[in-house]
């Protein structure tokens, strides 16, 4: 087999309408279900039941085919099918999680087929049922050839094939209407469920839900022709017209062989013998015309899974999205065959036959049955969300072509999907989402680099718009004070302590901005701009740190990092909090001290970190709180509380300590501070210290938080040309300490 890289553009077949949508959708539609389970759904469900599963089932496939109409007029439909469909749409976590449980789905479709086929043919033959193992790998063999030479002969099979399978369906009805009684159908109107094992009549019995589960495959044929979109002609024209082609032929006759089997045979016969009444009775006596319509059905189906289950896979693999599935990626050299991905599904078929044995019971029919059920349902509720997130989302570019779609028939079809899965087997159900989740959680863990947009970034900009403009017509109030914080991180590979205070300081309630100004014009630097905020993205990335950067470019510096503090702003989120580090030189401070005057006039709280490390993590740490007053006290006291809200504090003791001027105040001033801290609702304690115990307020402080993990200190600004003075003092009021962090309040916060 000659082999070559993914190609950029699809080549080879050029499927128009009818030979790449409608022929194989209707051609699995109109399967072995309808021969062999159709009547059993009659004979259990009633006439009444059964028509009911019926439009369920097709309820279920036009919404998700009204999404998938919606979703490939709206977009350059290329190989994958559904997979491409969604990953387009829900990215490429979703894509593939969908799109592997979608191949082993269309994979498992083609032993459900073949062994439908053998089944039909033993009873046709009795006498072949001791080779019932032999004759289900041959027909495996025989498709798997077929398949192997290209999807155009493939077609061309399926032509004769449908020839065959009109003729049989002709037949079939011709017969069973000439045994129509009104009498019978009024007999086998309700339901009548038997029991699941015949040996124990008093067991459990079939239901409603079980009988759809059973018969629900006949209708995911419209997967069938979607699978081909990479083969198309014209996909945004043909899968729509196509699939909803299929789906009203092959609803008219399912209907047809209800209503008139429910009228022509007794319920026993239905249960009992499904397929060999229809052969028995087929019109004019051509029985065997009925055998071999039904052996077309399921071959045909089977090669459509054939087609189907590889090109999903190769759709998978030349996403790159797991480097396990590349080799299956490349197709056959001049038309691009899938063949690696091909052989794949048939060792999969082999392995299946093999489990099921050379048994003709029906057991392993109905069990892979509820297997494939369960995974098409999710495929098809994940293409109604796919759908439902590109309109609802309201992106400019979700334009389809298809206009009979509304976000509302997505809505309610995924979640008929998922409802349908769950009463159906609430185990299996779940199961199958396990392992979906698991194959979700794991390409998560992949750190994916999708080489394609989609439309989850529209969804969640919607709800962000909305959310915002309810969030403007809120009245604020100090009880849901959140920290938005604006830190001047400059490049924070060289500030990381400042950065990791405003990381822990936020605590997972509010945001942090990053914000870095460079020197220069927007005209002459944009590509240092670009740089500035690349450099700011990974920090966060490898840091794993959840903030938003905020770059600008200014011939002064000092004058755009005040543009940025009156003006960086989402919508109604404002920085309610500007972070400082502490400038070394007087000099420097006092540019600082100016920046610091403009973010208070804008309402802003103060943070200036003095930088001396941060602690070890996973120890027992401690913060100190000096109080001076509830002015800075309570923002104090409610960041040292927020602080300790990260891992990384978890271990924290919180001290509130106030200096008093003698013992007398001291019992007095301890229990103030109690009170406080129980009306705050922060675990901390309270102690009072005498001023007079050490020489000056530098003394006091260094003598009772110099072996603390972070000191919290309250100031206020010092008034112009009093910097240098403030400076200076502070230095040395902090000189022993561990990292300290100076605190204004723009009393916009309350802690009670």
């Amino acid at each position: 087999m000659s082999s070559r890289p993914p190609p950029s553009e699809p080549v080879g077949n050029r499927l128009g309408t009818f030979g790449g949508v409608f022929t194989p959708s209707v051609l699995t539609i109109l399967g072995v279900i309808m021969f062999l389970r159709a009547g059993f759904v009659v004979g259990e469900a009633g006439i009444m039941g059964a028509v009911g599963i019926l439009i369920l089932a097709q309820v279920i496939t036009i919404f998700t085919t009204l999404s998938i109409s919606a979703i490939s007029t709206n977009t350059q439909v290329r190989g994958g099918g559904a997979y491409f469909m969604i990953s387009r749409v829900l990215g490429a976590e979703f894509g593939g999680a969908i799109g592997l449980a979608l191949f082993f789905a269309q994979a498992l479709s083609v032993p459900f087929y073949i062994l439908g086929f053998t089944e039909a043919v033993v009873r046709t033959f009795p006498d072949l049922q001791p080779h019932f193992q032999t004759i289900s790998f041959s027909a495996a063999i025989l498709l798997f050839a077929v398949a192997y030479v290209g999807a155009k002969w493939a077609i061309k099979t399926q032509y004769v094939i449908m020839v065959v399978l009109v003729a049989a369906i002709v037949i079939t009805l011709g017969g069973v209407a000439s045994l129509f009684s009104v009498e019978t159908f009024q007999t086998n109107w309700a339901s009548g469920y038997s029991a699941v094992d015949t040996a124990k009549p008093e067991g459990d019995r079939y239901s409603f839900w079980m009988i759809f589960a059973i018969y629900f495959p006949a209708v995911t044929g419209i997967l069938a022709g979607v699978n081909m979109s990479g083969d198309l002609k014209d996909p945004a024209k043909s899968i729509p017209l196509g699939t909803f082609l299929a789906i009203g032929v092959s609803f008219f006759v399912y209907l047809a062989l209800i209503l008139l089997c429910g009228g022509a045979f007794a319920r026993e016969d239905l249960i009992n013998k499904p397929y060999e009444i229809l052969q028995q009775n087929a019109w004019g006596g051509f029985g065997m015309m009925v055998a071999a319509g039904v052996f077309a059905a399921s071959l045909s189906s089977a090669l459509g899974s054939y087609l189907g289950a590889p090109r999903i896979l190769q759709a998978v693999a030349r996403d790159r999205i797991l480097a396990p599935l590349r080799p299956f990626a490349f197709g056959a050299k001049g038309s691009d065959e899938p063949r690696r991905a091909l052989e794949l599904t048939g060792v999969t078929t082999v392995v299946v036959l093999l489990w099921a044995g050379n048994e003709s019971s029906g057991g392993a029919l109905n069990a892979i049955a509820a297997v494939i059920t369960m995974f098409f349902l999710y495929t098809y509720g994940m293409t109604n969300l796919a759908a439902f997130i590109e309109a609802f989302g309201k992106n400019p570019s979700f334009r389809p072509r298809f206009r009979y779609f509304h976000w509302i028939a997505a809505l309610v079809g995924g979640v008929g999907c998922v409802g349908a899965a769950v009463l159906i087997e609430p185990l299996a159900a779940f199961l199958s989402l396990l392992v979906i989740l698991g194959l979700l959680w794991y390409l998560k863990t992949r750190d994916l680099q999708a080489s394609f947009g989609d439309a989850r970034r529209g969804f969640v900009y919607t709800s962000v718009r909305k959310n915002l403009l309810r969030l403007r017509d809120l009245p604020e109030d100090p009880k849901n004070w959140r920290p938005t914080i604006l830190v001047l991180s400059g490049n924070p590979a060289s500030r990381e302590t400042l950065v990791s205070y405003a990381v822990w300081l936020e605590a997972g309630r509010g945001i942090v901005l990053m914000a870095n100004v460079l020197p220069g014009t927007v005209q002459q630097a944009p590509q240092r701009r670009r740089m500035a905020e690349k450099q700011l993205v990974e920090f966060c990335r490898a840091k794993r740190i959840e903030a938003f950067p905020v770059v600008a470019i200014g011939e002064d510096v000092r004058q755009s990092l005040s543009l940025l503090l009156q003006t960086v702003s989402l919508g109604p989120i404002r920085p309610n909090l500007a972070m400082f580090g502490w400038a070394h030189a007087a000099d420097g401070f006092e540019r600082q001290a100016d920046l610091m005057r403009i973010a208070t006039t804008s309402d802003m709280s103060l943070v200036v970190v003095q930088d001396r490390g941060v602690p070890e993590a996973g120890k027992p740490q401690r913060i100190d709180v000096w109080w001076r007053g509830r002015q800075n006290g309570e923002l104090m006291l409610l960041l040292a509380h927020l602080i300790t809200r990260n891992w990384e504090w978890l271990q924290t003791e919180i001290r509130v300590l106030r200096m008093v001027d003698g013992e007398k105040g001291r019992e007095p001033a301890e229990a103030s501070l109690t009170e406080l801290i129980h009306e705050a609702r922060v675990d901390a304690t309270a102690k009072a210290v005498l001023s007079s115990e050490h020489d000056g307020l530098g003394a006091v402080i260094s003598a009772y938080s110099s072996d603390a993990d972070c000191v919290i200190l309250g100031f206020g600004l010092p008034e112009p040309g009093e910097e240098a003075k403030f400076h200076e003092n502070f230095t040395k009021l902090t000189a022993d300490l561990p990292t300290t962090l100076l605190v204004r309040s723009s009393g916009r916060e309350s802690l009670v």
